[in-house]
């Protein structure tokens, strides 16, 4: 997945260097971040929360700082790993321009994603990863700043992504429950076969009234079974 932008903020170039290093700064923008702390003065180790779809997980993960060039530069690469979600990997080219009293900073990403993530579709990723972005720079902006963010991606998925969301969830749906049924399906197989053997061997001593009794017996068995399977 390859993503860019730029984002117009109004603030001197120092400032918005010192905030992209500040860890408090960073947790309060970054979207469904739990902690964020700096180990050093080029690394940092993140837990973040964020649902992609149908597909929710908590992310715990290091960024490192390369190619430092303050004010003007410097390259950000990061490994999450999400348990049984996946795992998402990447690095950002982030630059700092001048424009009078303001600073236009503008990036450029390449991530990769793997596991379960990855089964959501290349659409719905990107659509979720650039809302992300633009919640970012929207708070961002308002903290180093002091205004509305001026450039920000609508907070609503589009109907083609959002559709797509609803059909990954209900084929999980749909997967889970036949599985159910399945379970169901081998456990009144097992009962039955138990009863069959235990009539059967009945049948075989001749007891309770011999055969004709006992036939009646796995009738009466067999619609027990079938309302406790149901």
């Amino acid at each position: 997945m390859d993503m860019s932008g730029s984002h117009r903020i109004p603030a001197a170039r120092e400032k918005v260097w010192e905030a992209l290093n500040d860890p408090d700064i960073l947790k309060a923008c970054i979207p469904g971040c739990e902690s964020l702390e700096k180990t050093s003065e080029t690394e940092m180790t993140a837990a973040v929360t964020t649902k992609i779809g149908p597909v929710k997980a908590k992310f715990k993960g290091a960024v490192t700082l390369e190619n430092i060039n303050p004010p003007e530069s410097y390259t950000i690469v990061g490994e999450g790993k999400g348990g049984v979600a996946g795992f998402a990997k990447g690095s950002a080219d982030v630059s700092l321009a001048e424009d009078g009293d303001e600073t236009v900073l503008t990036y450029e990403a390449k991530a990769q994603v793997g596991g379960k993530l990855a089964q959501l579709g290349s659409r719905l990723i990107d659509s979720t990863a650039k809302k992300m972005a633009g919640d970012f720079f929207t708070k961002f902006t308002e903290l180093v700043g002091g205004a509305e963010g001026t450039e920000t991606v609508d907070a609503d998925l589009d109907p083609g992504v959002a559709e797509e969301a609803k059909r990954i969830a209900i084929e999980e749906t749909a997967g889970e429950v036949m599985h159910a049924i399945e379970d169901a399906e081998h456990a009144v197989e097992d009962r039955l076969h138990k009863a069959e053997e235990s009539v059967e061997a009945a049948a075989g001593r001749n007891a309770y009234g011999g055969p004709m009794v006992w036939g009646l017996v796995i009738l009466g068995a067999l619609i027990v079974v079938l309302a406790l399977a149901s």
